[in-house]
């Protein structure tokens, strides 16, 4: 195994798995919880993560394939999506993408899952189909709330990462999230999310 990605809550290898390319998802020990406690929040989250992986896809929402589970070492080896981040595809590609990233986002609202952490990193072309990837902080929730905390991320991610090309693929985003929520829940998740951001400009000139 060759280890590609060093994250906070957990490294990623690349390696086989039953002669298929795979990644194998190992969430680290953090030292500082009492070892028993660490040891659950590990296994719990490995086994909501793989559940979550399985749920998307009922939905119609493209996601690895989970191969295995090994809740002893709190590991996932899932399917290598050997597409490219949306992250790093022409901008002028990524405004047009946006509108059917929208789309599976409110694919995921409609049916009760927040994501957690939506990145353009964390959606992958691959032979024209947009995948999406990562849901170690996926949960079941329906609270506008908690889905506006998803737009809110995204639309950070666009201000930061893809400044020049914000406000065009901001716009694809809402027309695609709209065209499956519908334009009243989309209204009252942008209202929510503008709240968000307002406390957040509050808290910073305080």
């Amino acid at each position: 195994m060759k280890l590609i990605k060093k994250g906070a809550e957990a490294d990623i290898y690349t390696g086989t798995w039953k002669n298929s390319k795979s990644l194998f998802k190992i969430r680290k020990i953090k030292t500082y919880r009492n070892s028993s406690l660490d040891s659950k929040i590990r296994r719990q989250r490995t086994i909501k993560e793989s559940q979550m992986l399985s749920q998307v896809k009922s939905f119609g929402i493209p996601s690895p394939l989970v191969y295995f589970v090994n809740l002893e070492k709190s590991m996932i080896v899932m399917q290598e999506i050997p597409g490219k981040p949306v992250h790093d595809l022409p901008e002028s590609k990524i405004i047009v993408i946006c509108k059917q990233i929208g789309k599976l986002v409110g694919l995921l609202h409609k049916n009760g899952v927040m994501h957690g952490d939506l990145t353009t990193s964390n959606f992958i072309l691959f032979k024209n189909i947009i995948y999406m990837i990562d849901f170690g902080l996926s949960q079941n929730t329906i609270k506008p709330e908690d889905h506006a905390v998803d737009l809110r991320l995204i639309k950070e991610i666009l201000n930061s990462a893809h400044a020049k090309i914000m406000e065009s693929s901001w716009k694809n985003f809402l027309i695609g999230y709209k065209s499956v929520v519908g334009m009243p829940y989309q209204t009252k998740i942008v209202k929510l999310v503008s709240e968000i951001e307002s406390r957040g400009r509050y808290a910073q000139v305080v």
